[in-house]
């Protein structure tokens, strides 16, 4: 209702605090409250002598606090870990990051520099967040064996989820140039899987830990490589089963305890 109607038909209160307008028509009083919820603001008119509440519903959005939607950089990583894993690093320029993240290019410089020291950010977030994933998920494993052979179930996992696109390590290295941030982080990032599987295959009291540590990650190599190339979850399950193989003829003892895992208590993504 406007301002005039108001006037004319009774005489409006201004300067409310508790953020609502009434004005009084004849000797009933009608009051419009403003009300913000999280998807809409909603006015809600009433009246002391007939009409009953009615709630109208706006079109005008909640009020976005920059907070909600993390910091700059926050989401400048966000963004270039989505397009980069989905499209590949060197698809992927700049002007689609900062799109997507909403921030100002300047903002992508002060941050990290150049866009190599944005595509290492990514590749050190990738690397930190399957570490925490493997080294949590192998807790639910009763044995050192099962352990072992537990590495290929969680490729498995990770192959089966939505929207797996292979390793994020293969696929930046597939184009990239020595010496690069790209050779750089999947270096050290395929020197923590060598060591996980070398010290997993010494508790487990393999005869050669280096040796079957070396067989084991070219099998979980082909894992991660046949369930993107074939588009095949179960390719993680075929180099389960010829890991059991090599850790049988590398030593390594079934022992009375082994059986089935413990049931997850949730997985890192």
């Amino acid at each position: 209702m406007a301002e005039r109607d108001l006037e004319r038909d009774g005489r409006l209160a201004a300067g409310r605090s508790d953020g609502r307008m009434s004005f009084s028509n004849g000797g009933s009083s009608v009051g419009w409250e403003i009300k913000q919820t999280g998807l809409s603001v909603l006015l809600h008119s009433r009246q002391t002598c007939l009409l009953p509440s009615t709630p109208v519903r706006t079109n005008l959005p909640p009020p976005t606090k920059p907070s909600d939607r993390g910091s700059a950089k926050e989401r400048l990583l966000k963004a270039a870990d989505e397009l980069f894993y989905e499209e590949g690093v060197h698809v992927v320029g700049i002007d689609r990051v900062i799109e997507r993240a909403g921030v100002a290019k300047a903002t992508l410089y002060s941050a990290f520099g150049s866009k190599d020291e944005l595509v290492r950010a990514y590749l050190e977030g990738r690397h930190e967040r399957r570490a925490l994933r493997i080294t949590t998920e192998l807790e639910r494993f009763l044995t050192p064996r099962e352990r072992l052979l537990g590495v290929f179930d969680i490729v498995g996992e990770i192959a089966a989820s939505t929207g797996f696109r292979g390793c994020a390590f293969h696929n930046a290295s597939a184009e990239s140039r020595p010496g690069s941030a790209v050779e750089e982080v999947s270096d050290r990032t395929r020197a923590w899987v060598r060591s996980l599987f070398v010290e997993l295959a010494r508790a487990a009291g393999a005869d050669d830990p280096d040796g079957l540590a070396g067989q084991l990650v070219l099998l979980y190599d082909g894992a991660s490589m046949g369930a993107q190339m074939d588009r095949n979850p179960a390719a993680a399950a075929s180099a389960k089963a010829v890991a059991e193989i090599l850790i049988d003829a590398g030593g390594v003892a079934r022992t009375a305890q082994s059986g089935r895992p413990r049931a997850r208590s949730g997985a890192a993504r």
